[in-house]
C-alpha cells in the first residue's frame, strides 16, 4: 500500500497538531516512509524506528505524545513492548497496527494500553482519524489536569481586568502590544494587583490562546519538589514504601513545562524561587529543553514564559538572592501593574463586577451601595489592592450589607482624619464576626433566595436537607 499510494492530499487546518511529537515503529521501510510523510506534514516532530529495541532507545531520550506501533516486530512484539512501557510509567497515547487481526488480538491490545487499533492496509483518512482522536485525548488530559490544578488554587481567572481609568487602559494597551510577539514578559506589581489576570489576558490575546495557560506560584512549591513539579520525573526516579514496607518505584509524570506545551507558563512570585532552581530555569529559557528528574533524556519545549513578582528584583539581585543573568533574561519586556489606590475611579465598576460575579456563586442576593459608601471605599488606600476589595465584597455579601466597619477600623489605625471619613462610614454599626451568627445569616439568606425551597438551598449550600432542617429548627427554638 505505501509504495503505490497516491500523492498525499493537502492537510486541512484541523489536521495540524504542531505541539505533538510522534514515534512510528514498524519494521517495513515502506510503511515507515509512508507514515513519516503523512504525519510529518501535520505534527511537530516525527521519529521512526524499525524495532521495539530501537524504539526503546528513542523513548528514553525523547518525550512522545503518540506512538504509532506495529504489533508484529522482529524480537520483542509491539504488545510486549507496550506493556513494558506502561509498567515504566509511559502515559502517552498509542495506536497499534497489524495485518492479521482477530478479536483476541484486539482485546489484548486494549488491555496492554492501546488507544486505537488499525488493520493494514488502511486509508489515510483512517490513520488521521485515529491520530486525531488519540491526540485529542492527550490534549484533553492536559487541559483537565491544568483545570483541576487551577481550581484547587482558586485562580480568579473569570474576574478579568475591570476598569476604564487611564491606568487600566494603559495596562490593557501594553498587554495587547506584547501579545503579538512571543517574548518573555515580567509583570511587576504589589500583591493583589491582578498579575495572574494580566498574564491570562496576555495569553488569551496571543497566538497561543488555543493551548493551555498553566499558572504556578513559586512561593508554594516545596524546595525538594520544585524540579519534579516544573520538569517532571522519570519512572522510578523517586521511591517510596508500600504498606508492608516494601520499596516500590513511583510512576513517572510530566511537569508543568510539558503541560504548558504550546501555551503559556505563568511563574508567579518568581522572586521566591531558590537559587539552584533559578540556574536550571535560566538554562531552560536559553536552550528550550528540559530534563525530567532521574531521566537521561532532554525534552524540547515550546512554552512562553510570563513571570511575576511583588519584589524589586534589582534589589534582590544586589542582595545576592536573585541571579542577575536570569533577571535580564526575564526582563525582555517589563510591565508594571498599578495599585488600586492609583485608579480609584474604577471603584464603582469593580464593586458592581464583584457583586455580580460573587452573589450567584455564594447563593445570596446582591445589594446596592450608596454614594456615601462608595465615597468611603474611595477614601481608603487599599494596601491589599483589588484582592482586598474582592474579599470585602465577598464578606459583605454573606453578611447582607457592605461591611464598612471593618475598613473604618483600618482607617482609624492608619490615623485617617475625620475629613476623609464619610459620615455613613463613621456611623456604621460594628457588624458581627461571630462564626455561628455568620453561618446563620448566610444559610437564611440562601434559603430566602430560594423562596424557602430547602432542597435547592441545601444543594446550593453543599449540605444535606436533613442538616439544613435541623439548623433551622434549632434557630426557631432559640428564638
Amino acid at each position: 500500500m505505501p509504495a503505490s499510494a497516491p500523492a498525499l492530499p493537502a492537510a486541512h487546518p484541523s489536521e495540524h497538531w504542531p505541539w505533538a511529537t510522534v514515534l512510528v515503529v514498524d519494521d517495513e521501510p515502506g510503511m515507515r516512509n509512508f507514515l513519516d510523510k503523512t504525519l510529518g506534514r501535520r505534527v511537530g516532530q516525527v521519529h521512526s524506528a524499525g524495532s521495539a529495541e530501537e524504539a526503546d532507545v528513542l523513548v528514553r531520550r525523547h518525550r512522545f505524545d503518540l506512538l504509532v506501533l506495529d504489533i508484529s516486530l522482529p524480537g520483542i512484539s509491539g504488545i510486549e513492548w507496550l506493556r513494558a512501557l506502561r509498567e515504566r510509567g509511559f502515559a502517552g497515547e498509542v495506536v497499534l497496527m497489524t495485518g492479521f487481526a482477530d478479536l483476541d488480538t484486539a482485546i489484548e491490545a486494549l488491555r496492554a494500553g492501546a488507544s486505537d487499533f488499525l488493520l493494514k492496509p488502511f486509508r489515510v483518512t483512517q490513520l488521521l482519524n485515529a491520530v486525531r482522536q488519540s491526540l485529542e485525548k492527550a490534549l484533553l488530559r492536559r487541559e483537565n489536569w491544568v483545570l483541576r490544578r487551577t481550581l484547587s488554587q482558586r485562580t480568579p481567572a473569570a474576574d478579568g481586568l475591570v476598569g476604564a481609568s487611564l491606568a487600566i487602559k494603559g495596562l490593557q494597551a501594553a498587554l495587547q502590544r506584547v501579545s503579538a510577539v512571543d517574548s518573555t514578559v515580567l509583570l511587576n506589581g504589589e500583591s493583589g494587583t491582578g498579575k495572574e489576570l494580566a498574564a491570562l489576558a496576555l495569553h488569551r490575546q496571543s497566538a497561543r490562546a488555543a493551548a493551555p495557560f498553566v499558572p504556578v506560584n513559586c512561593a508554594t512549591l516545596l524546595p525538594d519538589l520544585i524540579d519534579g513539579e516544573l520538569f517532571g520525573q522519570a519512572a522510578g526516579a523517586l521511591r517510596s514504601r508500600d504498606k508492608d514496607g516494601r520499596e516500590e518505584r513511583r510512576q513517572g509524570r510530566d511537569g508543568l513545562f510539558v503541560y504548558a506545551q504550546g501555551g503559556t507558563l505563568f511563574l508567579d512570585e518568581i522572586g521566591e524561587l531558590p537559587l539552584a532552581q533559578q540556574a536550571t530555569l535560566l538554562r531552560v529559557l536559553e536552550e528550550r529543553r528540559i530534563r525530567p528528574v532521574g531521566s537521561e533524556q532532554e525534552i524540547p519545549v515550546d512554552v512562553r514564559i510570563v513571570a511575576a513578582t511583588h519584589r524589586r528584583l534589582n534589589d534582590e539581585v544586589a542582595a545576592g538572592r536573585f541571579r542577575k543573568d536570569l533577571y535580564y533574561r526575564l526582563q525582555v519586556v517589563e510591565i508594571n501593574l498599578p495599585p488600586l489606590r492609583a485608579h480609584k475611579e474604577d471603584m464603582a465598576e469593580l464593586v458592581a463586577h464583584f457583586i455580580a460575579t460573587l452573589a450567584p456563586q455564594l447563593g445570596v442576593p446582591p445589594f446596592d451601595i450608596s454614594a456615601d459608601e462608595l465615597g468611603y471605599l474611595q477614601a481608603y488606600d487599599w494596601p491589599g489592592n483589588v484582592r482586598e476589595l474582592r474579599n470585602l465584597i465577598e464578606r459583605s455579601l454573606i453578611l447582607g450589607a457592605l461591611n464598612v466597619s471593618a475598613l473604618y477600623q483600618g482607617l482609624a489605625r492608619q490615623g485617617a482624619s475625620a475629613a476623609t471619613r464619610p459620615r455613613s462610614a463613621s456611623a456604621a454599626p460594628a457588624l458581627t464576626t461571630d462564626l455561628h451568627t455568620l453561618e446563620k445569616q448566610h444559610i437564611l439568606a440562601v434559603l430566602d433566595s430560594m423562596a424557602g425551597d430547602k432542597t435547592r438551598a441545601a444543594q446550593r449550600l453543599g449540605i444535606s436537607r436533613r442538616t439544613l432542617e435541623r439548623r433551622v429548627a434549632e434557630w426557631a427554638q432559640q428564638a
